[in-house]
């Protein structure tokens, strides 16, 4: 049996997000956080959830990576030492146990929700909200693309949110990026008073 593609791209993932925690130069961390993000898109884009990707790949790699390189002009190009902390540790390991934990009653990955046996039949999406979906998508909107009319049709308002959002967070950063102004009573104080 080959070895899944998934699995290997899940693995450069891993190795890719020990590099990034282990560098002390801030530079090659932004850079590979924009691989992190491409390689996560390439991952979405084998699960079938190219939506997911095409926002991974423009927020995650595009945006975000402009965004922490714009910063790093303003800051320092080294992160300082900083002594090891065991609680952040504990939190993440806590968090991705609970996480796992609440998937191990899910149907198989790829599962079409339709079959005699049990594991096949209890993707509860597959019962319910797909077949009305689909339905919808060739008899009201007419489009030939399901997920073109989940995503402007069926979801307009959380996709016009999400959109707000990201915008909003842009908006924010760039913000946070402009020099701060002088205020008008410093600019006063430091001009030369006239002699006459």
């Amino acid at each position: 049996m080959p070895f899944p593609i998934e699995a290997l791209l899940f693995l450069f993932l891993l190795a890719t997000a020990v590099v990034i925690a282990r560098l002390r130069d801030l530079f090659a961390a932004a850079m590979l956080t924009g691989m992190f993000s491409l390689l996560s898109a390439g991952l979405f884009t084998l699960m079938d959830a190219v939506d997911v990707a095409f926002t991974e790949a423009a927020v995650g790699a595009g945006i975000a990576t402009v965004l922490m390189l714009g910063t790093l002009a303003l800051t320092e190009k080294r992160e300082n030492q900083q002594p090891t902390r065991t609680l952040p540790f504990v939190v993440v390991l806590l968090t991705g146990a609970a996480l796992i934990y609440g998937t191990l009653d899910m149907p198989p990955y790829g599962s079409p929700g339709t079959g005699p046996e049990p594991a096949a039949g209890n993707a509860v999406i597959h019962h319910h909200v797909a077949p009305d979906y689909i339905k919808g998508t060739k008899e009201e909107f007419k489009l030939p693309n399901v997920v073109t009319a989940v995503l402007a049709s069926y979801r307009g308002y959380d996709t016009l949110g999400e959109t707000a959002v990201i915008f909003t967070a842009a908006i924010g950063v760039l913000l946070l990026l402009v020099p701060g102004r002088k205020r008008k009573s410093e600019d006063e104080s430091a001009a030369p008073e006239d002699p006459r």
